[in-house]
């Protein structure tokens, strides 16, 4: 059994994950150390302890080691896990082309998880000589195991959603900073995205360069493609603000636990109950709390979120847009409740109709826990990384 290295420290979430994973992987008899990137010096030491050459790997999220921490690059620039032969596993939660420069300097025996298939679909396109085949989507977490839920009919909120807001103005300085040609181009391609949700910003971004200039050599593409990230976070926030401005100004109560969302604008803003932002496990409390938990996905058109199975294996109901792969796995109005975002005006009747038959709610929150619990838990996630790393 290979030992195996995780990082926490940094980013909340991803720390969350790991920990999940981790546990999971000491159920099918590794030895795991998390490394607290907070305290560098004292993990570096604990580390090496830990560490045992050939029989080590690493797990890691978003390029949690490879970002040029100094603490893990020798003094000529060479990492530790080159220096090591250590093979790492990433999984890349974001879209990759927010990673162009991380990708690039990547150590040797690395390997590339995506998260959506798209984004596999992208790394094998313009990164073709890394590691990537693989595809694992995010999971859930149930906060009290072997515990009954607290029944639909109990629960203190309607409608809640977790995750930030962010203005899409913020990202006007990206767009108009060249000059009105560029910012006619740009919002075309914004315009392009927001009436066609099912495409993906690649395929939005070549048809337009296509049109604009013709073809383009694959090295520009792929240069461009890194400089698009504003797009992706402006379609993101304006979806993900007027799904919610479309519950609120329908008169339905919508609790948000995260940051930004007081700069949403909305007719009924009474509606908007703009709560704390919450850490993954005061998250998953209020999931517990909740009838209706709602989804937005971030631009991943062939993934999951951790939203959606999460809110299942804490027995709420999932009201979610679908992708490629959840059209496969979930089941309208069966164990979840889909919407589109091509009709978004009729969100507020879904969740209308949904809150006034908490029976009818009751069964498709009973159902999406057994959906979630058979197949999409961190332990289902670490039996493939467990596969991956035994097999190499």
């Amino acid at each position: 059994m290979k030992k195996i290295m995780f990082f926490e420290g940094d980013i909340e979430t991803q720390g969350y994950f790991s920990r999940q994973i981790a546990e999971a992987m000491q159920t099918l008899g590794h030895e795991v150390f998390i490394y607290d990137l907070s305290r560098p010096w004292s993990s570096t030491e604990k580390f090496f302890r830990f560490f045992e050459r050939g029989n080590t790997v690493l797990i890691n999220f978003n390029f949690h080691g490879m970002s040029g921490e100094e603490f893990f690059l020798d003094e000529n620039g060479r990492t530790m896990w080159d220096a090591l032969q250590i093979p790492s596993y990433n999984i890349v939660v974001d879209h990759p082309m927010y990673y162009h420069h991380f990708i690039e300097g990547v150590p040797s025996g690395y390997y590339q998880i995506s998260i959506d298939r798209n984004h596999k679909k992208y790394m094998k396109r313009f990164f073709s000589d890394i590691q990537s085949d693989s595809f694992l989507p995010l999971a859930g977490t149930e906060l009290y195991p072997n515990k009954s839920n607290v029944p639909i009919a109990c629960r203190k909120y309607d409608v809640m959603m977790v995750g930030n807001y962010c203005a899409p103005k913020t990202f006007e300085q990206y767009i108009t900073r060249i000059d009105d040609e560029y910012t006619a181009f740009y919002y075309g391609m914004i315009d392009d995205l927001l009436a066609n949700p099912e495409r993906t910003v690649e395929e939005v971004a070549e048809a337009h360069l296509l049109d604009e200039v013709g073809e383009v050599p694959e090295e520009e593409l792929k240069k461009t493609m890194a400089a698009l990230t504003f797009i992706d976070l402006y379609v993101r926030y304006t979806v993900r603000g007027q799904v919610v401005q479309e519950l609120v100004d329908a008169g339905i109560k919508v609790h948000v636990f995260g940051d930004g969302w007081e700069l949403l604008p909305c007719r009924q803003e009474k509606n908007l109950l703009v709560m704390n932002n919450l850490d993954s496990l005061g998250c998953l409390k209020k999931l517990c709390q909740s009838k209706i938990s709602l989804n937005v996905m971030p631009w991943f058109k062939d993934g999951a979120h951790d939203r959606i199975f999460n809110t299942m294996l804490n027995g709420g109901v999932c009201l979610t847009d679908s992708s490629v792969y959840l059209d496969g796995i979930l089941h309208d109005g069966v164990d979840c409740s889909i919407y589109s975002l091509k009709e978004k005006e009729k969100i507020p009747e879904i969740a209308e109709a949904l809150l006034a038959a908490p029976d009818r709610m009751q069964e498709i929150a009973d159902a999406g826990y057994k959906m979630a619990a058979a197949g999409h838990t961190w332990m289902h996630r670490a039996q493939e990384l467990h596969k991956m790393i035994e097999n190499g």
